[in-house]
């Protein structure tokens, strides 16, 4: 052996040692991070903000007439309506027995705290119980302190959902009536409730699907441990992050942007573990050592895995253009679970994999023998169908997608009622519907009108006439037994009316009503402003549908320019975003039979579009890069055609596996009793499949492969097929 070999020996000897030095100060880092951001992720609920009214931009008429409507009662700006509805007769004993209630509600203990309801009920509030004209009614507002109701119990649990739980667990003790909690203090208990299980049954059941698939995928009784155990590091990582971001008040964090948080980290981290993690055991046949091997891995995996991360990051990262600061804010705080996701998967998952060595891959050791048993199998003849039927194979699959496009338009997507928004009948939407069979649907949650003084009685005639509207009034003093007769407020000039609805002012009917209502009011006067929940829900809407044309014209003309950039071509990033927007158009279609004829759901939430088109759009996309960069790798060295069939050839099954895991973990969504979750999660699940088994797999490879080296103008690729000339024949072994 000569000396320049001995020499080289013992260099790469040195750079192995080395290299397993810093895989160890790697893992030592990571734990040494999750040990201070675990318990903060474990507190991540307690900083969630879900008031709908809250997320609004100033601009809004709604958001201008709550600002104003706090002057006319302080409470207004500081009590959470809790509305309890009592279904009996209303006489005189049926009144006797509501007051009782009343009258020992104060003293009910909250369970997990110290505290009564008392504690948490607005001061100087009055229980009274309003009979119902039918007389088989009895209705009741809760007012709770907004103030004691945000602090969280002695086990970081919101407050909200306890306090109304002993609301109801005192009314249902009424004897001869049957009883219900709604209102909005209602409704958001019952959200807080279902948000709560995020953080338990949500985790649990993401971690247990992605354990089994990868399982299945690997065979192995060792090797799927370590993809979850990064996955975890990343999301409490990520979870951390955004716990003192959102406690700072830098970002606003709500229940779905934590649910959607943790399978997109979930997932995401997991896709880069495979993708590394089939790599190396690839390089582990070409390399007799591991360190070289993964060395030679991680250079091969970190340019798709960083620009698939900046395009998910990009696109989510537009969604900052939004009017609405609840979609505003799932940009970043999904930015920064992918970056958590990128970091600890191209930094703790190869330490752990060089440490632990050929034998986590057992039974299937991968030997140094370089052979490379993914040049045969499957997807090998799915690359010699391409190669022998390429325009055959494109057209069938743009036409399954162009045809399930075609039911796209029929998607309602004009928003969800509250009482729509639940998968079940929580006690809240069942109140709303009692609520409505004796008292007007409107009753207890008016919608506002502020207007001049002076033009008060103009606008409470005009009003009656509007449609839908059932009464109007000026809003006077509280009434005080004993005290001095109710007198009609007037602040600063400003008087409010409420406006009772022959419809519950959480439903889209209701909504119907605000345009008709402002445009009475704004013949009165034109700076008059009406808001109340209804009007809030209308802008909301009207705010969602601005938000989809800016946004998604923005989010792909940034994916194409990453692109672009990354592939060194025009035409390639054009081909993958026109067959991912099919492909996203395709999923809507599909939404819409499955949501209106399988799950009989009412329609879907105003920003459900937007949410699908940026998921699917991203991580679509996110596919495709790992599927074009190898091809592009290999066309390099075979030229373009052979380098589409070497490329789909070698990703084909760690790609689709990455789709799996990411369809199931998005699929867990639909565990939570959320319409919009729901939703979200079967479309991104879906979406997905058809990305990866369709249009990463058939539609994209057999376009480019009979455009041929086109497809990289006007890099040097596309002036050349390439150093050897394959015939297609060669390739359906």
């Amino acid at each position: 052996m000569s000396i320049d070999s001995k020499n080289e020996i013992v260099k790469s000897e040195k750079n192995g040692r080395k290299l397993l030095w810093a895989a160890i100060a790697a893992i030592i880092f990571w734990f040494g991070v999750s040990g201070v951001t675990g318990p903060l992720f474990g507190k991540l609920s307690t900083v969630q903000q879900n008031d709908n009214s809250g997320f609004l931009p100033s601009s809004a008429e709604s958001t201008r007439a709550s600002e104003l409507a706090t002057k006319f009662t302080a409470q207004d700006a500081s009590i959470l309506p809790a509305l309890v509805i009592f279904s009996g007769d209303a006489g005189p004993a049926g009144l006797a027995a509501v007051g009782q209630f009343s009258s020992t509600l104060a003293s009910t203990p909250v369970a997990g705290s110290d505290k009564t309801v008392g504690d948490y009920l607005a001061a100087g509030s009055q229980l009274i119980p309003i009979p119902s004209q039918d007389g088989k009614g009895i209705l009741m507002s809760v007012p709770l302190d907004n103030k004691a109701i945000a602090e969280t119990l002695k086990n970081n649990s919101p407050a909200l959902p306890a306090v109304v739980k002993a609301i109801r667990a005192q009314a249902a003790a009424v004897p001869g009536f049957e009883s219900h909690v709604t209102g909005i203090g209602g409704i958001l208990a019952d959200l807080f409730s279902s948000f709560g299980s995020i953080s338990t049954s949500l985790l649990g059941i993401t971690f247990g699907v992605v354990g089994i698939i990868l399982i299945f995928v690997y065979r192995s009784p060792v090797l799927w441990i370590i993809p979850l155990f990064g996955a975890l590091i990343a999301l409490t990582v990520s979870g951390g992050i955004i716990y003192l971001l959102a406690k700072a008040g830098t970002l606003k964090l709500d229940g779905q942007s934590q649910g959607i948080l943790s399978v997109l980290v979930i997932g995401a981290a997991t896709d880069y573990a495979l993708l590394l993690i089939a790599r190396y055991r690839e390089e582990l046949h070409h390399f007799e050592k591991r360190t070289d091997a993964m060395v030679a891995a991680w250079k091969g995996v970190v340019e798709p895995i960083v620009a698939s991360g900046l395009t998910v990051i990009a696109g989510l990262l537009v969604l900052s253009l939004s009017d609405l600061k609840s979609v505003r804010s799932l940009g970043p705080v999904s930015a920064i679970g992918i970056l958590s996701a990128q970091f600890v998967m191209l930094t703790l998952l190869p330490a752990i994999l060089v440490l632990t060595g050929r034998w986590v891959f057992w039974p299937k050791r991968p030997k140094h023998d370089e052979s490379d048993e993914k040049l045969s199998g499957f997807w090998s003849k799915v690359a010699g169908l391409i190669a022998r039927k390429p325009r055959v194979t494109w057209l069938v699959s743009a036409a399954f997608l162009i045809i399930s496009m075609s039911f796209a338009s029929q998607l309602k997507t004009g928003g969800l009622a509250q009482t729509d928004a639940f998968t079940g009948h929580p006690d809240s939407v069942v109140g709303l519907q009692k609520l409505s069979e004796h008292f007007p649907a409107g009753s207890g949650n008016p919608t506002i009108v502020i207007v001049a003084s002076k033009d008060t009685e103009a606008t409470i005639a005009a009003l009656a006439k509007a449609p839908g509207v059932v009464d109007a009034k000026q809003t006077k003093t509280p009434m005080v037994p004993g005290g001095p007769t109710p007198t009609p407020v007037v602040i600063d000039g400003l008087t409010q009316v409420e406006v009772v609805l022959d419809k519950p002012a959480d439903s889209l009917a209701s909504q119907a009503y605000i345009p008709g209502i402002r445009s009475v009011v704004h013949g009165i006067n034109p700076d008059a402003v009406v808001g109340g929940t209804t009007a809030v829900s209308y802008d909301i809407q009207q705010t969602n549908k601005r938000d989809r044309d800016l946004i998604i014209p923005v989010a792909l003309l940034v994916i194409g320019i990453i692109l672009a950039l990354l592939l060194r071509s025009l035409v390639a990033p054009v081909i993958l975003i026109l067959t991912t927007v099919m492909s996203f158009g395709a999923t809507l279609g599909i939404c819409h039979l499955v949501f209106t004829h399988l799950f009989k759901f009412a329609g879907t939430d105003g920003s459900f579009p937007l949410f699908a088109f940026v998921f699917l759009v991203a991580l679509g996309i996110d596919y495709n890069i790992f599927l074009m960069t190898r091809v592009r790798e290999e066309s390099k060295k075979l030229g373009t055609r052979p380098g589409i069939l070497k490329g789909l050839t070698v990703t084909g099954g760690v790609i689709t596996s990455a789709g799996v895991v990411l369809a199931a973990t998005f699929a867990v969504l639909g565990t939570l009793p959320l319409v919009f979750l729901a939703e979200l999660g079967f479309a991104v699940a879906f979406g997905v499949l058809l990305d990866t088994i369709v249009v990463r797999s058939l539609l994209v490879p057999a376009l480019s492969y009979d455009i041929g080296q086109k497809i990289w103008w006007p890099s040097q690729l596309s002036k050349s097929e390439g150093p050897l000339e394959v015939k297609a024949e060669s390739h359906t072994s």
